[in-house]
């Protein structure tokens, strides 16, 4: 069976800023925590990181001083996604030169594309690209839920190497795995969800939470992995209250907050996005003393 792109916990990153330009030296400062808290997997330019509003010339510099920066001791996995098909494949391809390592490419979103048509958006991406993709599947953000039987035709593509699912749909996980096979690869899009998702079967969570607290969220994920359902039930209950802070407000407002709580400043999110209200962050200040 071929070896999954990576197991356990990868942090989607959040993307710091400094006068609202991109903060070089706070990323590799926040690189350089995930690394040695066991982190292996990195997610730069997503939803967390905030793609919606970096230029494509921002995400390819990140990708590449990301890449040169841990050089062979994280996968970079760069989110290159689009709502136009032309638009991710030129992404793609000069993420992959960037020294990505693989890619997170999001479903169409707004658009409302048929099953069809997701298969042919996500197979034009393969075929430009030699590096694994991970389909990302978020339908409260994108408006589209994307149907097994496509899962099922695009796992037979070799270079896509599985899902990040972040719908709720426990039952959805089941049907992708027996559809889709062994090879391909099922994370979970929700802290939450890690647990069910790995006890079903899946290879671990791509996180959000794992930006605060990174050995946390690596020791749920590989105790998970490792059978130990005690430590990981145990786990899962300890960091629940911090995942539902981290969506208190839309993602990544309050992980943004969280990590100037923690002595990580990161800048505020660019606009439309707004800083955390008061309520939500005296919660989140108060759980995090």
């Amino acid at each position: 069976m071929k070896q999954p792109l990576f197991s356990g916990a990868c942090t989607a990153l959040v993307t710091p800023f400094l006068s609202n330009q991109v903060n070089y030296p706070m990323l590799e400062q926040l690189l350089r925590r995930q690394i040695e808290s066991g982190i292996h997997a990195v997610v730069l330019c997503g939803t967390t990181g905030e793609a919606p509003t970096l230029t494509d010339a921002e995400k390819i510099e990140i990708f590449r001083r990301g890449k040169s920066f841990v050089e062979d001791g994280c996968t970079i996995i760069a989110g290159t996604g689009s709502n136009c098909t032309a638009h991710a494949v030129d992404l793609s391809s000069a993420a992959e030169e960037a020294g990505a390592d693989a890619l997170l490419v999001v479903s169409p979103y707004y658009n409302k594309a048929t099953s069809e048509g997701l298969y042919a958006h996500y197979e034009a991406i393969a075929r430009a690209v030699h590096i694994p993709i991970i389909l990302y599947n978020v339908p409260s953000r994108t408006g589209v839920d994307i149907p097994v039987d496509v899962y099922r035709r695009l796992s037979r593509i070799p270079n896509i190497a599985g899902v990040k699912e972040a719908s709720t749909d426990i039952t959805k996980i089941t049907k992708i795995l027996a559809a889709c096979g062994p090879r391909f690869s099922v994370w979970s899009g929700n802290d939450d969800l890690t647990l069910p998702v790995i006890a079903l079967g899946g290879k671990g969570v791509i996180s959000v939470t794992a930006n605060v607290a990174p050995v946390q969220v690596q020791a749920l994920a590989s105790a998970a992995l490792d059978g130990d359902l005690d430590t990981a039930s145990s786990l899962q209950l300890r960091l629940q209250p911090l995942n539902e802070l981290m969506f208190c407000a839309v993602n990544p407002i309050p992980v943004k907050a969280a990590m100037r709580l923690i002595g990580y400043d990161c800048g505020f999110c660019r606009l439309p996005l707004t800083p955390l209200p008061g309520e939500h962050f005296e919660k989140l200040e108060k759980l995090l003393k």
